[in-house]
């Protein structure tokens, strides 16, 4: 696969739109709090449902699905970047983290 458009948490500005691959579990034990979940899973199905931002960030947990999906969303003419090291780096930054109501924030 041919390098993707990436970035780097600490470049990643606080407001930014992401799009966040990683399946329900994942997504319902630590995300962003801003990003929208549409999982790689599904993402053929839902392709509606992806953000109109420019660009758009996207995550999973260590940057290895998103990367794919920056790649297939840059194909159907997306402005796709992948968020490098994911949701790991994410916290690992101190950005912050929600989880379902009642849960503790992580990274699975």
């Amino acid at each position: 696969m041919s390098a993707v458009p990436s970035v780097s948490v600490a470049e990643l500005p606080v407001d930014a739109a992401m799009l966040d691959v990683r399946e329900a579990d994942e997504w319902a034990a630590g995300r962003a709090p801003t990003s929208v979940h549409v999982p790689m899973s599904e993402l053929t199905a839902r392709i509606s449902e992806i953000p109109a931002a420019e660009p758009l960030y996207v995550v999973c947990r260590s940057g290895g699905r998103s990367a794919r999906v920056v790649a297939y969303l840059a194909q159907q003419g997306y402005p796709a970047v992948n968020v490098d090291g994911g949701m790991q780096a994410w916290a690992g930054h101190g950005r912050a983290v929600v989880a379902d109501e009642g849960r503790s924030p992580e990274i699975v």
